[in-house]
C-alpha cells in the first residue's frame, strides 16, 4: 500500500459565498478570497491545498449539518468559540478533550457542522 493522505479534500456548501468567506476568515484568521477561475466559485480554506485541504463552494447544505470537518485553530479553543459566536455561528458543544488536543462542535452560517480544534502544545 502506498503512503498517501486519507483525506484528499473537503467541500463545505454555503448559500452566500461572501458572508461565508468573511465568517471563516474571522473565526480561523484565514485570508481567503473567492476564486472564480473554475467551473464553480470557490474559496480555499486557509488559502492553500498543499496537502489535504478544503474549500467553500456555492451549494445546498445538508439539513442535519452533514459530515463534520475539523479545522485547526492557531490560538485557544475558547477564543475560537467566541469568534464563532461573534461572527454569527452557533457553538453546540462544550470543549471535548482527546489525546491530541481539544475540540468543540459548532455550526457555521448555513448550519454546516464544523469542529474547532486546538492541538496540544
Amino acid at each position: 500500500m502506498s503512503k498517501r493522505s486519507i483525506i484528499v479534500w473537503g467541500e463545505i456548501p454555503v448559500t452566500d459565498m461572501e458572508k461565508s468567506v468573511a465568517f471563516y476568515n474571522n473565526v480561523f484568521g484565514y485570508e481567503m478570497t473567492i476564486d472564480n477561475s473554475g467551473p464553480n466559485p470557490m474559496a480555499i480554506l486557509g488559502g492553500s491545498m498543499d496537502d489535504a485541504g478544503g474549500h467553500l463552494y456555492p451549494g445546498k447544505p445538508a439539513k442535519d449539518g452533514g459530515n463534520t470537518i475539523h479545522l485547526g485553530l492557531t490560538d485557544s479553543l475558547e477564543a475560537g468559540m467566541e469568534r464563532c459566536k461573534e461572527a454569527g455561528g452557533e457553538v453546540v458543544s462544550d470543549p471535548i478533550a482527546i489525546p491530541s488536543g481539544r475540540f468543540a462542535y459548532v455550526k457555521d452560517l448555513d448550519g454546516n457542522s464544523i469542529g474547532l480544534f486546538e492541538a496540544n502544545a
